[in-house]
């Protein structure tokens, strides 16, 4: 009579809302977030939650666009890159981010991360980039430590509103910043021909980004890597 009264209670109970400042472990996190489907936004760093507010244009909205149509293309022209938005990311038993963006190999041609069976990705991803507005503090902190510790390869983070953009490669189990050439691009480290004229994607000049971006499509290095992944394929 008793265990009956304690299962109908169990059932009976209201699973509570996420909200930020919880500490959850990732299993109660998933849970609690399975249940509100109007949150489209919630991340576990650390074990703490945290809950997106909502997201201005000019601050996030348009720069998360920018930022996807420059990796857009360059996962088009490289068959075995994968490209996903906002996409839930299991990296450890206190940490389930829900990065802006992320860039990743295809796990059957080498690549670290993998998709499970209910369609999130477990492991780091090679490549993962946030637009940082009001989250600045956390993705420049405690996000980072996060990505670090469990080996993304390059995170890049875009402060909108200074302007201003970091790009970070794991090098001999350290972050490093990858600094700009004479001409202002950046190149990635894991990701041959993922070139970006950093200023203007800043400026929003589009154009000028993919321009630069089909000058690393059509190096050496990138058709290398093309034919590396085919071999793997």
């Amino acid at each position: 009579m008793a265990a009956s009264i304690e299962q109908n209670f169990h059932k009976g109970a209201k699973i509570p809302p996420l909200e930020s400042g919880d500490r959850l472990t990732r299993q109660e996190f998933e849970r609690r977030y399975h249940t509100m489907p109007h949150v489209k936004k919630a991340e576990l760093i650390e074990g703490i939650v945290y809950v997106a507010s909502p997201l201005r244009f000019n601050s996030h909205g348009k720069p998360h666009a920018n930022l996807i149509g420059w990796l857009w293309n360059y996962k088009i022209a490289t068959p075995g890159v994968e490209l996903g938005d906002n996409v839930t990311v299991r990296l450890d038993l206190n940490n389930e981010p829900q990065p802006d963006v992320v860039l990743l190999i295809d796990e059957n041609l080498g690549g670290q991360a993998r998709i499970g069976e209910d369609d999130y990705i477990e492991g780091a991803p090679e490549l993962i980039a946030e637009v940082a507005a009001s989250s600045a503090a956390n993705d420049l902190h405690d996000k980072k430590k996060v990505y670090h510790r469990n080996g993304v390869k390059e995170y890049i983070v875009w402060q909108s509103l200074e302007n201003k953009l970091n790009w970070f490669c794991l090098q001999n189990e350290e972050y490093v910043q990858l600094e700009t050439d004479a001409n202002g691009v950046i190149k990635s480290c894991v990701f041959p021909g993922l070139w970006l004229d950093v200023q203007a994607l800043c400026k929003g000049k589009m154009a000028q980004v993919l321009a630069v971006l089909q000058q690393g499509l059509n190096s050496q290095e990138h058709q290398d890597f093309m034919e590396q992944l085919a071999i793997q394929s």
